[in-house]
């Protein structure tokens, strides 16, 4: 019965971070012992404080239909995050909670690009923008930076990517896969060329904010004059406070485009859940200094686990700034055995460990190892790593 499904279903495939952990369960489940490095999932709990207020939600009775956009006391404390951590002021109606950071980027995307509208994703990207675009008829483009230039495109690149069908540029900072930040300079660089281009809507994904060490500061580009009112800021729970499964996601943008995506939400799902509300509020209002220990952790793996996988003679390992991932430049491993990083990929599962190729982020030539994993398994996993890889 394929022929009775939608052309846009038909075209769209399971995102290559999914689909390897789907394969790596299934050799794990056959008795393989197979160190799964391919989902961007902390390894953690959910802090007491943000479950203890769950529980208070559901013994509250939190458990009918809520407001589309989010209960307005949730609202005012993504606001109040806003403020705090942003130094970006948005009103309760500039707000929309959703069903996690993905909804928030599908309504925005549902929201502003017509069929043959352009959509600008750098690369390396995360793997969901493409396919999010062209479900909504978009068609991408997609300027490349590799280790080179450290991940992160250029004003002349942006140029020379936009025209007048360009809609909406999407980028996160902290970037997955690299964990490569847009320094301050940087992102004005970039909002300077922007301001030749007043129809491009900017969608400025910072899911993994809280996820960064110290060497370069966080900053929000909605926070450049004159980028305000064309930029929607996306955030959640998932990363940075351990909350993958509570599917709680937010944004704040002008309240044109607010209201927008709250059309198109409530269309689709209404509401995000009435006790996610309840603990993400607990946390948002919390601030980051209550997860402060994960960031310490991630911090102490990164260093230990990229001094491991330097034991790979030609493998080159930069040290990210963000998030929790390796991109490793595997280019030089690349030959007529193993032609592409997917090939390499599969090479690495034959020798226990799961990672995802750099054509999944539109970067080949390079794998994604995530280290929000037990140090131990880190350790097995880089050793396995270096010793595959020298031996080829």
């Amino acid at each position: 019965m394929i022929s009775c499904l939608s052309d846009r279903v038909n075209a769209m495939a399971l995102p290559m971070t999914i689909a390897m952990a789907k394969k790596s369960r299934a050799l794990q489940e056959q008795g393989l012992d197979i160190i799964s490095l391919s989902l961007g999932e902390p390894d953690f709990d959910t802090p007491d404080l943000a479950k203890a207020a769950g529980i208070q939600g559901i013994e509250q009775n939190f458990s009918h239909y809520m407001p589309v956009s989010g209960y307005n006391d949730v609202r005012d404390a993504v606001s109040h995050k806003f403020l705090r951590d942003n130094n970006l002021t948005y009103s309760r109606n500039q707000i929309v909670v959703s069903t996690g950071a993905k909804q928030s980027i599908a309504n925005l995307l549902m929201a502003t690009v017509n069929p043959g509208d352009e959509v600008i994703i750098p690369a390396p990207f995360w793997v969901s923008y493409n396919d999010l675009t062209e479900f909504c008829g978009g068609r991408v483009v997609s300027p490349v930076a590799g280790r080179e230039q450290g991940f992160k495109i250029t004003p002349t690149q942006l140029r020379e990517a936009l025209s007048s069908r360009t809609k909406v540029l999407i980028f996160s900072s902290p970037n997955n896969p690299s964990g490569a930040m847009y320094r301050q300079d940087e992102l004005e660089a970039l909002a300077a060329v922007l301001r030749d281009f007043p129809q491009v809507v900017v969608v400025a994904d910072e899911i993994y904010e809280y996820l960064s060490y110290g060497e370069v500061p966080h900053f929000s580009f909605a926070r450049i004059e004159g980028m305000y009112d064309r930029t929607a800021t996306v955030n959640g729970m998932s990363k940075g406070y351990a909350m993958t499964g509570w599917r709680l996601g937010f944004m704040g943008a002008p309240e044109w485009l607010a209201e927008a995506c709250d059309k198109v939400q409530s269309q689709f799902t209404s509401g995000a859940s009435s006790i996610a509300q309840r603990a993400a509020m607990a946390a948002l209002l919390a601030g980051p200094e209550p997860v402060q220990y994960m960031v310490e952790a991630f911090k102490s793996r990164r260093e230990r686990f990229l001094t491991a996988l330097r034991s790979a003679h030609k493998l080159h390992v930069d040290t990210p700034p963000g998030a929790f991932y390796a991109y490793v430049d595997v280019r030089a491993y690349l030959d007529d055995r193993y032609p592409t990083s997917n090939d390499l990929v599969m090479y690495l599962l034959e020798h226990g460990v799961a990672g995802v190729p750099g054509e999944a982020f539109g970067t080949p030539g390079y794998i994604r190892f995530s280290y929000a994993a037990s140090q131990s398994d880190l350790d097995r996993a880089a050793e396995r790593i270096a010793n595959a890889l020298n031996a080829l």
